[in-house]
């Protein structure tokens, strides 16, 4: 799974790397070392202008935990934070949405958990990893998006949400030594097919889906510090020395 990730990069820096024309500048997110599932998160997506009837890329913020229409409350979203490639099409919580509504998720990288056999001396624990390109260069991680309007409400500002998942693959590489699943991402030459809601091809969208930076990725040890939602700052991404019985 992919339950916590990095996001630091300015909003003028995604407009610029997304080729991004519509971004409302009022909202604003900070940079996040510890992105966790519910918090709002940056996307990039593609909508249909109702004015004007033209398709525009966007970078919205979106609230991470995806809420079908059909559920009775937002609270959902916090079970949905991926969604797994095996069945993206055919679940009912996600087919409408990986059939029309897809985004990229900016990421500096993402964090997974090893667990290490309790020793003679030590207990059963789980070390976490950072997980990144090696190149540095962002990951546009896969997701879906979707609306949801709380049950009884009307119109009003606030009435509606819009929320987002992650899908994710078997790890290799890198990831796969640390944990079973990893987040899929889509890479630059295919952005404009994977956003364009009018692309609809089951088949042709998952293949699209790749590992991020081509599977090219580094993973260090980091601090347990991230295990809190409370802890935040680059210092989380500062490695630490691996227990060689870790192995």
């Amino acid at each position: 799974m992919c339950g916590r990730y990095v996001s630091t990069r300015r909003p003028e820096d995604l407009v610029d790397l997304f080729d991004v024309v519509r971004w409302d500048t009022a909202q604003m997110l900070g940079p996040s070392w510890n992105v966790a599932p519910t918090d709002d998160v940056w996307s990039v997506l593609e909508r249909v202008e109702r004015d004007t009837g033209e398709v525009t890329r966007q970078l919205r913020p979106l609230r991470w935990g995806l809420v079908p229409s059909w559920a009775k409350s937002l609270s959902t979203g916090a079970k949905m934070i991926n969604a797994r490639v095996e069945t993206v099409a055919e679940k009912p919580a996600y087919r409408r949405a990986f059939a029309k509504r897809r985004c990229l998720l900016p990421a500096d990288g993402f964090y997974e958990w090893q667990a290490v056999a309790a020793t003679g001396t030590a207990k059963a624990r789980k070390q976490p990893y950072f997980i990144s390109p090696e190149d540095g260069q962002a990951m546009a991680l896969a997701g879906l998006y979707e609306f949801w309007r709380a049950p009884g409400t009307d119109e009003a500002p606030g009435a509606w949400w819009t929320t987002c998942t992650i899908i994710t693959t078997e790890a290799t590489d890198a990831a796969g030594r640390v944990h079973p699943r990893m987040p899929l991402a889509i890479a630059p030459a295919d952005w404009s097919a994977w956003l364009d809601p009018a692309h609809e091809d089951p088949g042709e969208l998952r293949a699209l889906l790749t590992a991020p930076a081509a599977g090219h990725l580094d993973a260090r040890a980091v601090s347990t510090a991230v295990n809190s939602v409370q802890n935040n700052g680059p210092h989380l991404l500062d490695e630490v020395a691996e227990d060689p019985s870790d192995g």
